[in-house]
C-alpha cells in the first residue's frame, strides 16, 4: 500500500481483506458489503459467494488428501467414499 501511495499521491485507497474462516465459514453480509465497495453489481453477487466457498471446499478438500498421504501412505481416496466424505465434511460445511 506505501508503495501504491508513493506513485499515485493524489490517488485515495482502501485495503478490502476477503477472509475465509474454519471450514469454509464466511460471514455473507461482510462478503456482500465488500463486494458492494467494489460495484460489484447486485446479481452477480451470489454467484462470486457461490465459486469462493466452492474453492474454500476444494482447499479443504486438498489439505485433507495431503493428511491421509501422510498419516496413512494414502491420498485418502481409498476410503470408502461414505467416511471419506463424512470426513472431509466435518472439515468443511459446503454441500
Amino acid at each position: 500500500m506505501e508503495a501504491l501511495r508513493a506513485a499515485a499521491p493524489d490517488w485515495t485507497s482502501e485495503q478490502i481483506d476477503f477472509v475465509a474462516g474454519r471450514r469454509g465459514a464466511v460471514v455473507e453480509d461482510d462478503f456482500y458489503n465488500k463486494l458492494e465497495k467494489l460495484n460489484v453489481e447486485a446479481g452477480k453477487r451470489d454467484k462470486i459467494l457461490l465459486a469462493h466457498v466452492q474453492r474454500i471446499c476444494e482447499a479443504h478438500d486438498t489439505v485433507m488428501q495431503s493428511y491421509y498421504q501422510q498419516i496413512h501412505g494414502s491420498d485418502g481416496l481409498g476410503l470408502t467414499q461414505r467416511r471419506r466424505w463424512r470426513t472431509l465434511e466435518n472439515k468443511c460445511m459446503c454441500k
